[in-house]
């Protein structure tokens, strides 16, 4: 039985072999037929005539998906470290959505979810410098997060003010019935979406749209500047070694010898 979960968790887990490749492009193969399964019930036409042959095809991929799960934490030591990961929790999710249409008609269009699971690739295509990049960009979010917060708290203060100011001057004609309303407008009209369902038509309401709407491109352009100059931190951070004899940081990456004391470099290990 160890021998056997041993082999299953080589070919499930691992990409290394040709068994291991091949059921990961097998998968992946799935996954898509899957997703497409969803597009196409979706659509009205295409459901009527084939609903019947839709529904068996999305039981039978479940029923794969689920079957996978279940071996995926049968050799999983221990089975809770599998169920909790990232990808534990997505391939769960994928196969929650078909079981929960029999309690709740549609809830099937949520197997979309499964599309996540097509991360898998950078494992197969051996992209795991993008993985890296991935997560610096992650921590340089979670770095910076208490400044979007401050950042987002001053954009619903305006937009509240805003809302509220044309709440005063336009009239319910126009389409400012009340302030949440109105709020709603100054958030489509700050962000530059401009759905056009409600529009000021006193010139006094036109000249504040207008300078919410310039307030707007300042705006946007502000959060993308603070991730950016964190990003850039966070990349020095991870390029960065440390000397194991003065233990000063630098960012030569190839250096033999510490430019600081001129010792061997030796074993290195990296800072942040």
């Amino acid at each position: 039985m160890d021998r056997m979960k041993q082999q299953l968790r080589v070919v499930i887990f691992g990409s290394d072999t040709r068994a291991g490749k091949t059921f990961d492009l097998l998968l992946i193969g799935l996954i898509l037929f899957s997703v497409a399964l969803v597009f196409l019930e979706s659509v009205t036409e295409v459901r009527e005539r084939y609903g019947a042959w839709l529904k068996a095809a999305e039981w039978t991929v479940t029923v794969l998906f689920s079957i996978e799960y279940i071996v995926r934490l049968w050799i999983s030591e221990p089975p809770k470290r599998y169920a909790m990961s990232f990808f534990g929790i997505v391939d769960l999710l994928a196969i929650l959505p078909t079981y929960l249409s029999v309690l709740v008609p549609g809830a099937q269009a949520l197997g979309v979810v499964r599309a996540m699971r097509l991360m898998r690739v950078f494992r197969i295509l051996n992209l795991v410098s993008y993985v890296r990049e991935a997560r610096l960009l992650l921590l340089a979010l979670l770095a910076s997060r208490h400044r979007i917060i401050v950042f987002m708290l001053a954009v619903l203060a305006l937009v509240t003010l805003f809302g509220a100011i044309m709440y005063v001057v336009e009239s319910p004609e126009a389409g400012f019935t009340s302030v949440p309303r109105s709020i709603y407008w100054a958030i489509v009209t700050l962000t530059t979406v401009g759905y056009g369902d409600i529009a000021p038509v006193t010139p006094l309401g036109q000249a504040i749209a207008s300078v919410i709407m310039i307030l707007g491109y300042a705006i946007i352009a502000i959060p993308t500047g603070i991730v950016s100059v964190e990003l850039s931190r966070q990349g020095t951070r991870s390029s960065q070694r440390a000397c194991t004899a003065c233990g000063k940081l630098f960012d030569l990456a190839d250096a033999r010898y510490c430019p600081h004391c001129g010792k061997p470099m030796g074993p290195v290990s990296a800072a942040g």
